[in-house]
């Protein structure tokens, strides 16, 4: 399973970011996408998580200036970041949790990491 995110950079306090995700290999099914971020030092955070269903869940930090949203045809996850805040400066990971096969059991992959710098 790769994942491959997209669209990091830099941005001014307040400004807006778009993440992408794309997920592929062999998956057969997936139960969770998601997005973790993680500064020097600290330990890796959950940002927001979407099931396949459509639920969703956010950090506290984010809820009310984060968007996430998933594609299950495409595999696809994508974090709309708005009002960003300089805290919000970090490595964002994206990962999904899913097997490969019947009986393989479940577990997390990760992509490579896009960083997110905020200027204040």
């Amino acid at each position: 399973v790769q994942l491959q995110a997209s669209g990091g950079g830099l941005v001014q306090t307040g400004g807006s970011l778009r993440l992408s995700c794309a997920a592929s290999g062999s998956i057969r099914r997936i139960v969770t996408m998601g997005w973790y971020r993680q500064v020097p030092g600290k330990q890796r955070e959950l940002v927001a998580v979407i099931t396949s269903g459509g639920s969703t869940n956010y950090a506290d930090s984010v809820k009310g200036r984060f968007t996430i949203s998933g594609d299950n045809a495409k595999n696809t996850v994508t974090l709309q970041m708005n009002s960003l805040k300089p805290e919000d400066t970090a490595v964002y990971y994206c990962s999904v949790y899913c097997d490969v096969a019947l009986g393989s059991g479940y577990r997390s992959y990760w992509g490579q990491g896009t960083l997110v710098t905020v200027s204040s």
